[in-house]
């Protein structure tokens, strides 16, 4: 198998995941919502995806056009967020969860989504382009070295992509950074409860397809912890049914049957975190 621990580098990783989310950037929602975190099944067999996006369409701000299905929460409804926040939208895709905030923080806040695809950063320019909206700016840039100064944000979001981050370490250290000092981020993702089989976890398309690359849950919320974050909680968690055929791709008969026997859990989790002040 193309594993993930076969990988000679953590920077073949990202290219890995980079071409992955270019290529849904580059198609229609209807397709998107067939691969990685898409929320339908029915693909063909060379493309991953699983079933984890909720919906969007209650929230305010919500804009069809950029919304292709990549997440596994709804991290602005829990985010607290109130006009004239600055929010950063870490791995920001077409620009869904940012055009949400910017309905709630108004014009006299800012939101600035951050992602690694230059195809994802056009599309979300172009939305932005097309809906009118000038106090959302979108930024080419990796979650392991955000390109933005210290203590800028109010809030941070995320929806489902920490976990695509080969350096979770790093990612929730720059996630420290940028916030201000009694800010805090709500962050949706996807963690484990047991351990996922190698066979599974050194598979690069589960990777790319949010599964292998998850965490345990207590070791996804020690590494919060351990940024320097206080007061984490666990705002919602979800426990996601992945389609067995997924795992048929990848797995042989005997190691299929090891997963189904493990007891594995995979589940969303949006989880609230504050940086102190000083």
């Amino acid at each position: 198998m193309n594993g993930v621990n076969a990988m000679s580098s953590e920077s073949e990783v990202k290219k890995m995941v980079q071409e992955k989310y270019g290529a849904i950037a580059r198609q229609s929602k209807a397709a998107a919502q067939e691969s990685c975190c898409g929320s339908s099944c029915g693909c063909s067999p060379e493309v991953e995806f699983t079933v984890m996006a909720e919906d969007y369409k209650n929230l305010p701000g919500y804009a069809p056009e950029a919304d292709l299905a990549l997440g596994c929460g709804l991290p602005t409804q829990y985010a607290m967020l109130k006009a004239g926040d600055t929010v950063v939208d870490l791995g920001s895709g077409a620009g869904n969860d940012c055009f949400v905030a910017r309905s709630i923080v108004g014009p006299s806040g800012k939101v600035i989504g951050i992602d690694m695809t230059e195809a994802m950063i056009a599309k979300a320019r172009g939305n932005a382009s097309t809906l009118g909206y000038h106090n959302v700016e979108f930024r080419l840039g990796d979650i392991e070295n955000v390109p933005l100064e210290a203590n800028l944000a109010d809030v941070v979001v995320s929806n489902c992509v920490m976990n695509l981050v080969p350096d979770k370490k790093r990612a929730f250290s720059e996630t420290f950074r940028i916030i201000k000092p009694g800010g805090h981020f709500s962050i949706s993702d996807i963690v484990l409860k047991g351990r996922l089989p190698d066979a599974v976890r050194q598979e690069a398309a589960l990777y790319a397809g949010c599964i292998s690359g998850a965490l345990e849950k207590e070791e996804y919320l020690a590494a919060i912890e351990a940024a320097g974050f206080v007061e984490v909680r666990v705002q919602k968690e979800r426990r996601i049914d992945v389609p067995q055929e997924i795992f048929e791709r990848y797995l042989t008969r005997e190691q299929l049957r090891d997963l189904l026997t493990s007891n594995v859990g995979i589940f969303s989790i949006t989880v609230f975190a504050k940086k102190p002040r000083p």
